[in-house]
């Protein structure tokens, strides 16, 4: 009797010796995941404190509220998004023929001599293709690849077909 009940006694030691560290590890586990997802140490304290007092439901109710992302990942795309911002403003325009660089204010590129856009008739401004106005002296666009033939409008192209 008196080996069953010091087999009893070592596994009932084993037992809570195997819940407690296990108990322990999930309230670590809980502070470096919070440690990577919040910012505000009290926070990280607070989230910790809830993954260890109530024993393995804790670190389900923190993962249930826990920020979705790492800092590190919100970090890095936060840059990603300035470089991409900051290249955008600094875009380099090309020709699309001989790719030379051309400014915006451009009309033709000045080593092929492409047409690169259209200038308005009344403030010889350049616009932008899609425009239906000059947004410099409020002067309708007129499209230069629409020709009036009397009551219908034709292209070019569709009238050399005919």
């Amino acid at each position: 009797m008196n080996l069953d009940s010091d087999l009893l006694t070592i596994a009932r030691n084993l037992a809570f010796f195997f819940f407690v560290v296990f108990w322990v590890a999930t309230a670590y586990w809980v502070y470096k995941d919070a440690r990577r997802r919040i910012e505000d140490p009290w926070m990280v304290g607070m989230a910790t404190v809830l993954g260890a007092i109530p024993p393995f439901l804790g670190p389900i109710i923190y993962m249930f509220f826990r920020p979705p992302e790492y800092l590190e990942d919100v970090r890095e795309r936060e840059l990603e998004i300035k470089a991409m911002e900051k290249r955008l403003a600094l875009r380099d325009l090309h020709c699309p023929v001989c790719r030379a660089e051309v400014d915006a204010t451009y009309l033709v590129c000045p080593v092929c001599t492409t047409k690169l856009k259209q200038a308005c008739t009344n403030c010889k401004q350049p616009l932008e293709a899609l425009w239906q106005i000059c947004p410099y002296c409020e002067t309708r666009v007129e499209t230069p690849a629409a020709i009036d033939f009397g009551d219908t409008w034709e292209t070019p192209r569709r009238r050399r077909a005919e």
